[in-house]
């Protein structure tokens, strides 16, 4: 019996030795350290575009980070889970959040609470892709560009009809603009969410939709959607035929459902710079950049103060809207 227990002594002493030998090394053990793990939190469900852009950029992202890269979808309460989930993460770079301009320039100015503070709770890291919205309608509209549009809405008492994919959503607050600097008369058809607004307007029950190009190239390259305007201060290269408001002489439509990568306040400043770095070379990459382009995305990194900047103007700019407009969330 005592025999046994010497054996079991020496056998530990050895295994606790190799252990030590393996740190002082710098191997890690299996037992007691797991690989690195990044976590990417999507406040959209599987499938949508914001995760389409996470899955496209993942794993080269976890290749430039030299960790593993998770998606997580966090859905719901327009952005709130995950923006709360990111807020109370550990500040080290390993959560981090990639969103829609919505949750973090919209939802502020729209809501009179909300269970999180862009500015208080997040840190920029980067501009992701930028989205410009896109007016489309039905295959057998007569319209076949924006300024016809307008011009036959200013022709009927009702005026055009325009789907959105919710109150306040960017398409919604596209219409707005559009309604004010052409004096058309556009009457709101919010829907929950944009698939089935897209439907109703290749339908013909509604007029027209704003929406973001990579939501809408497939119905277009089918036949079903007619696209007749860019929100946006250039064309599109996917579209490139398609106007810009402001070549048809509509200044001021310029409507960007952009996506950028935030990360928890009190990041330290080395985690910031580490994370944008690997991001910017994430979008250099052939691959990725080539696959997001295909989509409609267009890839576009930018500095953590400059996607601060962006968020700060687009909160100053739909809060302006919201308010002009007494829009109130649904």
């Amino acid at each position: 019996m005592r025999k046994r227990d010497n054996t079991r002594r020496n056998a530990i002493t050895l295994m606790a030795a190799a252990a030590t030998l393996a740190l002082s090394a710098g191997f890690a053990l299996p037992a007691m350290a797991q690989a690195k793990i990044t976590r990417l939190v999507v406040a959209f469900p599987p499938g949508g575009p914001v995760d389409f852009v996470a899955r496209t950029m993942g794993e080269q992202l976890g290749k430039e980070l030299g960790t593993q890269v998770i998606i997580e979808n966090r859905a719901g309460a327009n952005g709130a889970i995950a923006a709360e989930y990111v807020a109370r993460a550990t500040p080290d770079g390993s959560t981090l959040w990639l969103t829609s301009v919505g949750a973090v320039a919209i939802n502020p100015p729209l809501y009179d609470k909300l269970p999180y503070d862009p500015v208080r709770d997040l840190a920029p890291i980067s501009l992701v892709v930028n989205n410009v919205e896109l007016l489309v309608v039905g295959a057998n509209n007569p319209a076949n560009n924006g300024a016809e549009f307008v011009a036959n809405a200013k022709k009927r008492k009702e005026g055009a009809t325009m789907a959105s994919s919710g109150t306040g959503s960017v398409p919604h607050l596209a219409m707005e603009l559009l309604a004010d600097v052409s004096k058309a008369k556009l009457v709101h058809v919010p829907y929950k969410g944009a698939a089935p607004a897209i439907t109703d307007v290749i339908a013909g029950h509604v007029d027209g939709f704003f929406g973001d190009i990579p939501g809408l190239v497939g119905f277009i390259k089918a036949g079903k959607l007619k696209p007749i305007g860019i929100a946006s201060p250039k064309r599109h290269p996917l579209l490139p035929d398609v106007k810009t408001f402001k070549e048809m002489g509509m200044p001021g439509v310029d409507s960007d459902n952009w996506y950028a990568l935030f990360s928890t306040k009190g990041t330290p400043t080395a985690d910031v710079a580490r994370l944008n770095l690997a991001v910017r070379r994430t979008l250099a990459n052939e691959g990725v950049r080539s696959k997001l382009m295909a989509s409609g995305a267009e890839p576009s990194a930018s500095s953590p103060a400059e996607l601060a900047l962006l968020m700060k103007n687009d909160t100053a700019k739909w809060g302006k809207v919201i308010r002009d407009k007494q829009i109130k969330p649904e």
